[in-house]
């Protein structure tokens, strides 16, 4: 208890930084590395100086800076609602009619979606394992002397050390 009475407490307050909002009283919050811009005015701003800086510049606007005056645009500021993006949409292609639509078998779609052993046609789902020779099999038949694999891997190991490995030959020594 005496230890307590004694410790002094220390204001232990944190800040955070004040919210300053956007130079174009847009109601967005501005950053202080945009000159207290928000995203959308500054990115407007950078545009409109680009097209403005590929005019000449005047001499008398050299000598004197000018305070940059923007002006606030409220469709860059606006979300688009679900009415405006059905909107954008073509509506010019009626639905095509029955016969013209692609019809697609069961089949091809079926053998897609299915992940099936190609040794023993077990189902394997996610939990398939693809072999470097391109085929899909279970836990059992994984590995490619379980299968009838026709990676050839020392090949491809030979190139690897051969790849990795140059041959050094030294230069002929001449001996006088």
């Amino acid at each position: 208890m005496a230890q307590r009475d004694k410790k002094v407490e220390e204001p232990t307050e944190l800040r955070a930084p004040e919210l300053t909002l956007c130079a174009n009283s847009c109601g967005f919050p501005g950053n202080p590395a945009t000159n207290n811009l928000c995203q959308a005015c500054f990115q407007a701003a950078t545009a409109s100086s680009a097209s403005a800086s590929v005019s000449p510049p005047s001499p008398s606007s050299s000598l004197s800076p000018s305070p940059a005056v923007f002006k606030f645009d409220e469709q860059q500021h606006a979300r688009p609602s679900a009415t405006a993006v059905f909107a954008d949409r073509p509506a010019e292609q009626p639905p095509a009619p029955a016969s013209a639509r692609p019809i697609r078998t069961t089949s091809t779609s079926s053998s897609s979606s299915v992940n099936r052993c190609q040794s023993c046609r077990k189902r394997v789902g996610l939990t398939g394992f693809r072999c470097r020779c391109g085929e899909l099999f279970c836990g059992a038949h994984r590995y490619s002397d379980r299968h009838d694999c026709c990676f050839d891997y020392k090949a491809v190991g030979r190139d690897a050390i051969a790849r990795e490995n140059p041959v050094v030959r030294a230069a002929k020594i001449v001996r006088f």
